[in-house]
């Protein structure tokens, strides 16, 4: 296979360097804010098998853009509150920050929870469980 010119990580890293990295002791402490919308991009599987931040809005990565553009006929109100924080997240940080660079360039403020979900139950964060539907 030919080498690619930037790698995933490589993405990740010119992502973080540029958009707002939560950590996760500072969400926890948000989490009851009602001016704050916390976004899961995990696909469905995972948040069925490691649970969800209570409240938080699902949203499968491969929406996103559509989602959060009012010009889309996929968007979604949950994206057009004024006055509202916004913190995407997915299992490790990845796939969140390259969404939040993403939505940046789109001009859609958000941040990202540095560290993903995989450190949020162990740091006191809590978790409810979402059912598989049938």
């Amino acid at each position: 296979m030919k080498k690619l010119t930037t790698s995933a990580a490589d993405m990740v890293s010119n992502a973080r360097a540029r958009i707002e990295e939560i950590e996760t002791a500072d969400l926890i402490k948000m989490v009851a804010d009602p001016n704050v919308v916390i976004v899961d991009i995990r696909d469905i599987r995972e948040r069925q098998r490691t649970g969800a931040i209570p409240g938080s809005i699902h949203a499968p990565r491969g929406m996103i853009e559509f989602w959060v553009d009012p010009d889309s006929p996929y968007f979604k109100d949950v994206f057009g509150q004024e006055g509202k924080k916004y913190v995407f997240h997915c299992a490790s940080g990845w796939r969140s920050s390259l969404t939040v660079a993403t939505l940046q360039d789109m001009g859609f403020e958000a941040a990202h929870l540095k560290e993903g979900f995989s450190t949020w139950a162990e740091k006191g964060g809590p978790v409810e469980a979402i059912e598989k539907k049938a």
